[in-house]
């Protein structure tokens, strides 16, 4: 049963201009509320008295991965079951990967797939970690992705190293060192990543020692190993080939990618497929960064190719065919996008061009989004901002995402833009209710990742926009 909790605060009858500009902001608001609270309020000379009810249990993500549980049913014709567990920062993979299993079940053939997932923030609970460990310890796949939080990459290091060597495959995609140093691929292995004697010493310079660099050169690898390593003999070689195809396929996000990668790991992999023969598609490839929008018939590379589309359109109202109208830039993560994930996004884009503003919403595959910013808002020839404001509606800083922050190489961006740059929250680690019904407002990490990183930046007015359902993780 959640609890009533009230507070009262007092508003002093100190002179605006006395006040600092952020206190002045908040008497501004209070201005609006009634004067008396009832008829009998007294002493309004000395002071005004609300009261603030907040209403809720004060816990925070109490979601629980029954709801990324699939089970197939028993009647799978004697088929081979492949086990799959992952571990995620956010939700946006659930509903595509729970639709390539539920496709892959439903086709009856090869094998019956069972999948559950956990956000990585379900594993400060107890009960939720041990759960984790249960589902690993007869797991056959284990896929991680995002996971930068130190303490909880200990905890999934610690459970997944345990049953790394029986385990038929171990992908884990951009996170922290510890983590990564997990994936095993046949003889494909990151043991020694960061040692000067590892592959993939070239993704740990200096240069590269941020998240974000080292995501983006996981990228640039995405782009050209595969080409390179198919024509290469050895088994390392085409096992180092799988785990870049597999990281194409996780980037591409899609169910059909998702359905594919899936067939390809189990059919390559999982002792009990062995000797089957388990079609798959190559990915289907995305842009790495561009120019998206939900109406467009394609994502853009190019800032004028989409702003002639955009002058062409023939839904939008009048105010928009204004050439004085405002002009927003959008920042969205591509992740949401590719899985289907994007209607909070639709629906941010929508309301502002329903009050008259354009709009340029821009996308990256790694987590620095200063190279986008520059790109696509500022005019290449005048070098001047071709948006009026930026909002970011990731949430997260503008480089390094949800890892290690670079603020002053996004103080640089942005500086060259200088125009208001606000930074809205989509709720990571709660639901809705979640949020609602909390006394104590937002999830602590995500007050670090989310408010105090961005404004590092500069970001500003940190407004909570979407929540995410707690069934379908959307």
């Amino acid at each position: 049963m959640a609890s009533l909790v009230s507070s009262p605060f007092t508003l002093p009858n100190s002179k605006v201009e006395h006040l600092s500009s952020f206190s002045q902001k908040n008497y501004f608001l209070h201005s609006f509320l009634p004067k008396k609270l009832n008829n009998t309020t007294t002493n309004t000379q000395s002071s005004h008295k609300f009261k603030c009810a907040a209403i809720g249990n004060g816990l925070f993500t109490q979601t629980t991965p029954e709801v990324r549980r699939i089970v197939p049913e028993k009647s799978s014709n004697g088929l081979p079951t492949v086990k799959i567990v992952y571990v995620v920062l956010e939700a946006q993979y659930q509903s595509s990967l729970t639709a390539a299993v539920q496709s892959l079940n439903q086709s009856g053939q090869y094998a019956s797939f069972e999948v559950v997932g956990y956000l990585v923030e379900e594993l400060r609970d107890a009960n939720t970690y041990k759960t984790f460990c249960k589902d690993v310890e007869d797991a056959n796949i284990f896929i991680g992705s995002l996971i930068f939080v130190e303490e909880l990459a200990l905890k999934v290091k610690d459970a997944v190293e345990k049953e790394r060597e029986r385990l038929d495959a171990v992908l884990v995609f951009p996170s922290m060192p510890e983590v990564m140093r997990l994936n095993k691929l046949g003889s494909f292995s990151m043991s020694q990543l960061g040692q000067s004697k590892s592959p993939f010493f070239q993704l740990f310079k200096k240069k590269n020692k941020s998240s974000a660099g080292f995501a983006d050169s996981m990228l640039k690898l995405v782009r050209t190993l595969p080409k390179v390593l198919k024509y290469l003999p050895s088994d390392k070689a085409q096992d180092a080939r799988m785990y870049i195809l597999s990281l194409q396929f996780w980037l591409g996000g899609s169910p059909d990618n998702l359905v594919n990668f899936l067939k390809m790991i189990s059919g390559s992999y999982v002792p009990a497929l062995k000797g089957t023969k388990i079609e798959y598609s190559d990915p289907v490839l995305y842009l790495d960064s561009g120019i998206w929008h939900p109406l467009a018939p394609c994502m853009y590379d190019d800032v004028k190719e989409y702003l002639n589309w955009y002058a062409t359109r023939r839904d939008t109202n009048e105010q928009l065919k204004n050439p004085n109208a405002p002009v927003i830039g959008l920042v969205l993560q591509r992740s949401h996008i590719v899985t289907g994930d994007e209607s909070h996004y639709v629906a941010v884009i929508m309301e502002l061009e329903a009050r008259g503003a354009k709009v340029i919403p821009i996308f990256a595959g790694g987590l620095d989004f200063s190279g986008p910013v520059e790109r696509y808002f500022i005019d290449p020839i005048t070098k001047k901002p071709m948006v009026n404001s930026v909002i970011s509606l990731t949430g997260f800083a503008l480089v390094g995402g949800p890892a290690r922050q670079d603020h002053p190489r996004a103080i640089e961006a942005l500086m060259k833009l200088d125009v208001p740059y606000i930074v809205a929250l989509p709720l990571v680690f709660q639901t809705t209710e979640e949020w609602l019904n909390s006394t104590l407002g937002l999830h602590p990490i995500q007050v670090a990742l989310q408010v105090a990183l961005p404004e590092l930046d500069g970001g500003m007015e940190p407004i909570v926009f979407a929540g995410r359902d707690p069934r379908t993780g959307k």
